[in-house]
């Protein structure tokens, strides 16, 4: 090996210990909530076809696929003109048939066309695993990062988003994060760039109207004109541009805008019965109706929604929406669907900077028995079985090391409890139990031993 210390790719990280409990806790609290909903989870190869995966990300994402060589001879069927040429792009088709997964959107939509005859429609399905991209790595953006998505394909019910916002809901309550919900609909963005007359220009519009809070109406109408957008249509948007008011005065506001729109219209509609329904169930979290929302644009057909904290700057932490043609790109049109995306490590770092994970590590040992030696060892191993079988979370040191050593690693590994049996406890065929915390210690039977620690 010599001096060369080992390293990571960039772009990706280790877990620890410590990490790996702390994530832990945000994924059992997703899948328990959507356990509660009918979700079932899936799991997809991390390698993909490369057909299944090129040209679904535009020419941005096929840049940023990984790649993985043919195994065996990956020249064979290469010619020697071919190498000398260096296009790149040629010879990554004839060297590689395989890449790492890009998003678990492709992946999914694959695997519905692949087993579309057993499934039983609509499927609530839920995947959490690992994705990759070849970015340039930067603070918070990895090139291998787990995403956790949640779909319910072929139902075109509105009922679907209304308990997917009722989800997201449920998952920050139980995680303790106080957020609001964005919600929008793509169909009142066509709608606004009908009325004005300006279609291709929703994108400009949707980003000038965001930042009406940092820069003000005047100079979002000053960026419209730079976006090349006439007078009458910024004079029509102005209402648009500062709407408040409740959800439903905002509605009202928009129908009236709409009037001439048809799929306007039905955007509206759509949201009102979303938003009525929500009124229904307690929901714990604020719901606000956001017109400068506009999610992935091409993707989204209907409602759009995005999650931020409120206490803590984090940029969105979830969002999703619906999308009318999934399986499309595999030759199978017409499955409407509607999903979202946890972002998991934002997530993560939201519950960081607000320390909101529990403080019982519920996978630390509990109970430590000390090594004094062969006799007291074999005395010891029933218990700790017995320990084990009444669920506590119990280590044998392994090694007869002086007491000192043995009770620091105690203390290193926040073991609350650490137990001892000398020559005394065997011969009563007792043990002695020292609380770590407190450092009170007290002689006792194994049964008294297992009621003390299982009460905690």
């Amino acid at each position: 090996m010599g001096n060369n210390k080992p390293s990571i790719p960039k772009g990706t990280r280790d877990f620890g210990p410590e990490e790996m409990a702390k994530r832990n806790y945000i994924f059992n609290t997703i899948k328990e909530v959507f356990a509660l909903y009918g979700f079932q989870q899936i799991e997809t190869p991390a390698m993909e076809t490369l057909p299944t995966l090129m040209g679904k990300y535009g020419e941005e994402g096929d840049k940023l696929l990984f790649k993985v060589l043919n195994s065996g001879d990956y020249f064979k069927g290469v010619s020697d003109d071919e190498l000398l040429d260096r296009n790149t792009l040629h010879l990554q088709t004839k060297l590689c048939e395989k890449g790492l997964r890009y998003d678990l959107t492709v992946p999914f939509a694959r695997y519905v066309v692949m087993h579309n005859n057993e499934l039983v429609l609509p499927f609530k399905r839920y995947q959490i695993q690992p994705v990759w991209r070849a970015d340039r790595p930067q603070k918070g953006r990895y090139r291998e990062f787990y995403q956790c998505d949640a779909d319910v394909v072929g139902s075109n019910s509105l009922l679907n988003e209304v308990e997917l916002i009722q989800i997201i809901d449920t998952v920050f309550q139980r995680l303790g994060v106080r957020v609001q919900v964005k919600i929008n609909n793509r169909k009142i963005l066509t709608g606004i760039a009908e009325i004005i007359g300006a279609a291709d220009k929703i994108i400009d519009i949707t980003v000038a109207i965001d930042k009406l809070d940092k820069i003000g109406i005047d100079n979002v109408n000053e960026e419209l004109r730079q976006a090349g957008l006439p007078e009458d249509a910024i004079a029509k948007l102005q209402p648009i541009i500062d709407l408040q008011g409740s959800n439903e005065e905002k509605l009202d506001v928009i129908a009236n805008i709409m009037q001439t729109s048809e799929i306007g219209l039905k955007g509206v509609e759509e949201l009102r019965f979303i938003l009525d329904m929500l009124k229904n169930v307690d929901l714990h979290n604020g719901i606000v109706l956001d017109l400068t929302l506009a999610r992935g644009l091409n993707y989204y057909t209907g409602a759009i929604f995005e999650v931020k904290a409120l206490d803590t700057e984090m940029g969105s932490i979830t969002g999703g929406g619906r999308y009318d043609n999934l399986t499309g790109i595999f030759g199978m049109p017409g499955l409407s669907g509607v999903g979202f995306s946890f972002g998991a490590d934002r997530i993560y770092d939201v519950l960081n900077t607000l320390d909101l994970y529990p403080k019982e590590d519920i996978s630390a040992t509990q109970l430590l028995f000390i090594n004094f030696g062969e006799k007291e060892t074999s005395y010891c191993l029933p218990l700790v079985a017995k320990a084990r079988e009444a669920g506590i979370r119990t280590e044998m040191y392994p090694d007869k090391a002086k007491m000192k050593k043995q009770m620091s690693y105690a203390d290193a590994k926040h073991i609350a409890y650490v137990a001892m049996a000398g020559e005394n406890e065997i011969e009563n065929g007792q043990i002695t139990l020292k609380n770590m915390i407190t450092g009170e210690q007290k002689l006792m039977s194994p049964e008294e031993l297992i009621a003390t620690i299982t009460i905690q």
